[in-house]
């Protein structure tokens, strides 16, 4: 009988890792197409918030997933590395004008901050096709407390940033190298 199990579990085995490879090879492809991803994820999201909206329940699931998805977005935007808290050999931001640039680097990088959204978002729907997870909520007391976890944790957040002189985006940062002009070209033409 337990070599039943044995050979009944060997194809189950190899099923799994074949789909893991071929998962992981996707994901692997989808690394450098960011826009994509981002419309993906939004595309899941959007279904997600119809399925609550017709469906008028499951606000706990979405409490639940906007406590998530905020925790997320405050690791996608603090340095890997907080000066308050620790001293280390891994690149720091500069405090003062004279100490040496360092790059920010993020405690949550973008492709794992994408792909636990996008995650959290498949989870929660699952979460709505049971009966279980639709616990009776007065959503308005759900949604004002979120928000005001939203703003305050925001508030921090951006004292942080001021405090120690860093933005987690490349928006308005200066970009170092020589811009082509249209009309050049890198051939050099005969005469």
């Amino acid at each position: 009988m337990e070599g039943d199990d044995a050979a009944a579990s060997r194809p189950l085995s190899k099923w799994r890792s074949d789909f893991s490879r071929a998962f992981r090879y996707y994901l692997d492809r989808s690394t450098p197409h960011t826009t994509g991803r981002w419309l993906g994820t939004a595309a899941v999201a959007v279904i997600y918030v119809l399925r609550v909206y017709f469906v008028h329940g499951f606000y706990i699931v979405s409490y639940g997933l906007g406590i998530y998805l905020l925790n997320l977005l405050i690791g996608f935007l603090s340095p890997l590395v907080d000066p308050e808290l620790e001293v280390s050999d891994a690149p720091a931001l500069p405090t003062k004008g004279s100490d040496e640039f360092k790059p920010f680097v993020r405690r949550l990088p973008e492709f794992k901050f994408w792909y636990s959204i996008t995650k959290a978002f498949c989870v929660a729907f699952v979460m709505t096709l049971f009966s279980m997870f639709d616990v009776p909520v007065f959503w308005p007391i759900l949604l004002c407390y979120w928000i005001v976890l939203f703003f305050l944790t925001m508030k921090r957040q951006i004292v942080h940033m001021i405090k120690y002189k860093y933005v987690p985006f490349n928006i308005g940062k200066k970009r170092y190298g020589a811009k082509k002009s249209p009309g050049s070209s890198s051939i050099m033409s005969k005469d």
